[in-house]
């Protein structure tokens, strides 16, 4: 990345999916150990079990492998689950739905490793496998994140777009794509790119303040504080919810106490 640029910006792509995205939020079956203290499963003995020598590909549930490799993203194993998720791609069938999801979830764990190069490598995998799936879109936006991250910002405003023309209605998509635009001083075309976003059921405060941002730089200086006002709303609400959580956390142990 040049000078100048923001290294802030948080994305909404491959180091988390959004709750309603259910491709890449599936949760993986209940384990028979807390996963919070023990590893969800024993790396040596999945790679005895799962080794092309001694296990025929049709006897490996690649579907029950990746939730493992989820599993693993979830207690923030994510070099365990960076391995996890090939050996799942590499047992699938090379052009399978399957195939794909599994490199776009090893891109994302590589992503929070901050491996960018590794990440782009597995998104492109994805996307080799089929480039018009019901994954191929979130394979596209992370890559474009990947590659802002490793300082390719033609590149990753290309890869955006694509996201886009696969799916229109992928929120997220297009919140990057308005992010990247206002990176190149399109404010005009990045507004509309947020406001898609938002269209879409994406308003949350990071958008909102990249859209003010873009509104102030094309002189709406009265739009862009209502903008921000909204934004400024959003978080502390957010804020308020997790601060309820939190509190609602610290009581239960006691009054489970209690009832003994």
């Amino acid at each position: 990345m040049t000078d100048g640029e923001r290294d802030d910006h948080e994305f909404s792509s491959g180091q988390g999916f959004d709750e309603d995205y259910e491709e890449f939020t599936l949760d993986p079956p209940e384990l028979k150990v807390d996963p919070t203290k023990v590893d969800p499963v024993d790396t040596r003995v999945l790679t005895d079990e799962l080794d092309r020598r001694n296990v025929a590909s049709d006897q490996v549930d690649v579907e029950q492998l990746v939730d493992v490799g989820l599993s693993y993203m979830q207690i923030n194993r994510f070099e365990e689950a960076t391995e996890t998720f090939e050996r799942a791609a590499r047992f699938a069938d090379e052009e399978s739905l399957e195939a794909q999801e599994a490199w776009v979830n090893k891109g994302a764990a590589h992503a929070e490793l901050e491996e960018w190069d590794e990440a782009i490598g597995a998104y492109r995998e994805a996307l080799r496998a089929n480039e018009e799936s019901e994954h191929a879109a979130s394979a596209e936006t992370n890559l474009a994140y990947a590659l802002w991250n490793a300082g390719e910002i033609e590149a990753a405003l290309h890869h955006a777009e694509r996201a886009v023309e696969i799916d229109p209605r992928f929120p997220q998509a297009w919140y990057n794509r308005g992010f990247f635009l206002a990176e190149r001083g399109l404010n005009e075309e990045a507004v509309n790119a947020f406001d898609n976003a938002i269209r879409l059921g994406m308003r949350t405060a990071d958008v909102l303040e990249e859209k003010a941002r873009a509104l102030e730089e094309l002189g709406e200086d009265e739009q862009a504080e209502e903008v921000q006002q909204q934004a400024n709303e959003l978080r502390q609400e957010r804020e308020q919810e997790m601060l309820q959580q939190q509190q609602g956390q610290q009581r239960q142990p006691q009054e489970r106490q209690q009832r003994r």
